[in-house]
């Protein structure tokens, strides 16, 4: 445990990034996006709802909020804004056409399906390529 009472690992440069994005122990970049993501494809599923039932417009509205605050965050902690609103894009529509199949019975083609095959196999090689930038600039340092 750290000065300021956060479970840090050993590592300095984690204990800094911690406190210069006021992140709480075992939060990080991803879990952050992870939680975005969700706020997104909740808010998007919403307005389907809204349709019929327009109280549902309230969740549209929070639910993109809280995503767009959450990304906020992501950024302040250093990621890349191509990187993170690029995997925050692309898995929203992905996830969202799959749950909106689920929910509402909407269909999903043989294209559809080989379009959320190519968004899911992008965000990788975005995070991939990400992940060998740093390692790079790492080493450059």
């Amino acid at each position: 445990m750290s000065e300021d009472g956060l479970r840090c690992p050993g590592n300095a440069g984690a204990r800094r990034l911690r406190r210069a994005t006021g992140a709480r122990a075992g939060t990080t970049p991803l879990g952050l996006l992870s939680c975005a993501i969700t706020a997104e494809v909740g808010a998007s599923l919403a307005m389907q709802a809204a349709v019929e039932h327009h109280w549902w417009y309230l969740v549209v509205v929070l639910g993109y909020g809280v995503g767009f605050v959450l990304l906020v965050r992501i950024l302040k902690s250093g990621t890349a804004v191509g990187v993170a609103y690029g995997i925050w894009a692309a898995s929203g529509v992905a996830l969202t056409a799959l749950c909106a199949a689920l929910l509402f019975g909407h269909t999903l083609s043989g294209t559809s399906v080989g379009g959320i095959a190519l968004i899911v196999v992008g965000v990788v090689l975005v995070e991939w390529g990400a992940q060998a930038g740093h390692r790079r600039i790492g080493r450059e340092l």
